[in-house]
């Protein structure tokens, strides 16, 4: 066991930062030699209105564009995402896992101990922003493409300020709360609101100066990649992480922590309740646990339940007015744009209300948000209760390993559904609330097809969790995974040779028939159902094969 607390959670959490480091990198590769294949004047031809509210300036070269599509977006979240997950982490996550009693044990004060935690954070977003910015050095010399004035560096700067920004949000919330679901939930929620202000508001007249109200405004509204540093936005980065640091060390020294969670969950609750108690009582099963799925369900409900919400505020009941609410002179400048180009963003056609809920909900959001739970679920359903020295007691109970895979599956089947009716009751609301008129049995469609790519990654979780017994590697490897094809989903038909290479990965069967305007294409349904279900059937054959570690 190393002493020290700094090194050892380094140790624990740096795999992340590398996956994610090497999978940008990857990406970037590819996307810059997509570009050199394209003629470049589909974006430098836009008018300039457009350029500046895409930071793509009337010189634009092919790193520039490769760097703003995939890095300045992709890698910040991808960042963030790890900074968040480390600062949730720190106290709540060690209080969950009833290990802060031991830490504390040890000569040292609550505050060594969460400057050390804290340290680890920040080496940890540094290493992830090292490996972009080596990535972003040696894969234009790779190609033998010139750097030009493009800032690499300052947009390196700004993302890993911005990722710790988050990460330090999350780990104040944790040392108040001690509950790492909540504090990992409510930041990404923080985080996604701001993501999606910034891309939305400059385009409605009277909500374009409100974008300096959110954090992501100062990490890319000075186009860092273009201008450099800009050291007031840097600042104002800065001085939110300190405010957070300091409430954490307040939060961490005032209250009393926790061994291990005590919260009641939704299922103590139901039971607390005559008119739900027997119902409850048929579904948990007896003391053998004949309904592990129920377990596990009532573990992540606080990661569900912002999730789900999420999805049907911000992505889905407030898109309406704003689409309602935008100029419509900006959709006739968005006309003139390549087919080519609206590809990236996820949409042919941001005019009308069904493209722009594709661009701003569907295409990213929606199956991000059911991978966040069905990939959370997947990599503590098997492997993470293998971590936490569980899988034996669970297994000395009359239950079949295949059991407990399924079971496993019954609840990311579960979450996956909650999160995907609450994009579709969003969006429909949405669309109710501001007379747009789009097609509900349509925007069901778009909703399922979201559920399935989400499970198709957390069956792939499963899968690797199952095989492995490493609940790290079934997360980082299963979002490594969907972050590369995603990003190659968008890339790979830009240029004629590699079109055909499409069709290869799951994402282009999501959305490339136009749910939204055509309905469900059921053999892309079908064929993503299909693709689940033999990532869960390799999960049971590799778990039933496979020596089981109880710790």
């Amino acid at each position: 066991m190393l002493a020290n607390v700094f090194t050892k959670t380094i140790q624990d959490r740096w795999i992340s930062a590398v996956v994610g480091g090497l999978s940008l990198g990857l990406l970037l590769w590819m996307g810059m030699a997509v570009y050199r294949d394209i003629d470049l004047g589909v974006y430098t031809s836009l008018p300039e209105a457009m350029r500046t509210l895409m930071g793509i300036p009337g010189d634009a070269d092919v790193t520039t564009l490769a760097y703003g599509a995939i890095y300045s977006t992709y890698g910040a979240l991808t960042l963030t995402g790890i900074a968040i997950s480390v600062g949730a982490s720190t106290i709540a996550g060690e209080e969950r896992d009833g290990t802060i009693g031991l830490l504390l044990g040890n000569p040292r004060s609550r505050t060594q101990v969460l400057v050390a935690k804290a340290g680890s954070l920040i080496v940890i977003t540094g290493l992830g922003g090292v490996l972009l910015l080596s990535g972003g050095y040696l894969v234009p010399a790779m190609l033998g493409v010139e750097l030009g004035s493009t800032a690499v560096g300052a947009l390196i700067l700004h993302m890993v300020v911005c990722a710790l920004f988050y990460g330090f949000l999350a780990l104040a919330l944790g040392s108040w709360t001690g509950n790492r679901a909540v504090a990992s939930g409510a930041t990404v929620a923080v985080m996604l609101l701001s993501f999606v202000a910034v891309g939305v508001f400059p385009l409605i007249e009277r909500l374009a100066d409100a974008v300096e109200f959110f954090p992501w405004y100062y990490y890319d509204g000075s186009d860092p990649i273009i201008n450099g540093v800009s050291g007031s936005h840097v600042a104002v980065l800065g001085a939110g992480i300190a405010v957070f640091a300091a409430i954490a060390l307040v939060g961490v020294n005032r209250r009393d922590l926790r061994e291990r969670s005590t919260r009641e969950s939704l299922v103590d609750r139901l039971r607390e309740n005559p008119t739900t108690r027997r119902l409850v009582d048929r579904l948990a099963g007896s003391a053998r646990v004949s309904r592990i799925w129920v377990k596990l369900a009532s573990e992540h409900q606080g990661v569900l339940l912002i999730t789900a919400a999420a999805m049907f505020w911000m992505m889905g009941v407030m898109m309406g007015p704003l689409f309602a609410a935008i100029d419509t002179s900006l959709f006739e400048a968005l006309d003139q744009f390549p087919e080519s180009v609206m590809a990236l963003i996820g949409s042919s056609d941001m005019s009308t209300p069904e493209g722009f809920y594709q661009a701003e909900t569907f295409g990213l959001m929606a199956p991000i948000a059911v991978m966040v739970v069905t990939i959370l679920v997947a990599s503590r359903g098997i492997a993470g209760e293998e971590r936490r020295r569980t899988m034996g007691l669970l297994l000395a109970n009359p239950v079949r390993r295949s059991h407990v895979v399924l079971q496993a599956t019954t609840t990311m089947v579960v979450y996956a559904s909650v999160v995907g009716l609450a994009t579709f009751a969003g969006v429909a609301t949405g669309s109710l609330i501001a007379g747009l008129g789009m097609s509900i049995p349509n925007i069901a469609a778009t909703s399922m097809l979201a559920t399935l790519v989400g499970l198709v990654f957390g069956a792939l979780a499963l899968a690797v969790g199952a095989g492995t017994g490493q609940s790290r590697l079934a997360t980082y490897g299963s979002i490594g995974a969907a972050l590369v094809l995603y990003v190659l989903n968008a890339f790979l038909p830009l240029a004629e040779s590699t079109a055909p290479l499409a069709k290869w990965q799951p994402f282009h069967y999501y959305l490339s028939s136009d749910p939204l305007n055509n309905g469900m294409p059921w053999g892309h349904a079908a064929l993503l159902l299909g693709l689940a279900w033999a990532l869960i059937g390799a999960a049971v054959w590799l778990f039933e094969r496979r020596d089981v570690r109880d710790g």
